[in-house]
């Protein structure tokens, strides 16, 4: 089975850290993501990118609108996904408990938020 992780911060929480504590949070990141890479579960990773970029496509009238984004109104925002392809809900659960978003940031307003999916990716 195939979990997608979702990877959320709360960006006027991680904009009022001081550039130190940002520092040492961010550093801790690459070790967290090895560990949970050398499972050899995570199909990918990815970080994305700077929200002032993200664009939204929205119907209406039977044309497409294309938005500054992100769409959905939160305090979190979506900053990195991973794929997780495993055995069991519990094997998905301790794989993505590695990940950065849900081992360190609290600071940050960071969370993974772990979604099975109902399709298998083509490879």
């Amino acid at each position: 089975m195939q979990y997608l992780g979702l990877a959320y911060f709360a960006p006027e929480k991680f904009a009022a850290l001081a550039p130190e504590e940002v520092k040492v949070i961010v550093s801790q990141c690459p070790a967290l993501d090895d560990a949970m890479r050398a499972t050899g579960k995570v199909l990918v990773s990815a970080s994305l990118g700077d929200l002032e970029h993200w664009k939204t496509l929205l119907p209406g009238g039977g044309k497409t609108r294309v938005i500054d984004g992100p769409y959905t109104e939160s305090k979190e925002v979506v900053g990195g996904l991973f794929i997780i392809e495993a055995d069991s809900h519990d094997e998905a659960l301790r794989i993505a408990a590695m990940h950065p978003a849900a081992t360190i940031g609290e600071e940050g307003g960071w969370a993974v938020e772990l979604i099975p999916l109902d399709f298998y990716l083509a490879r």
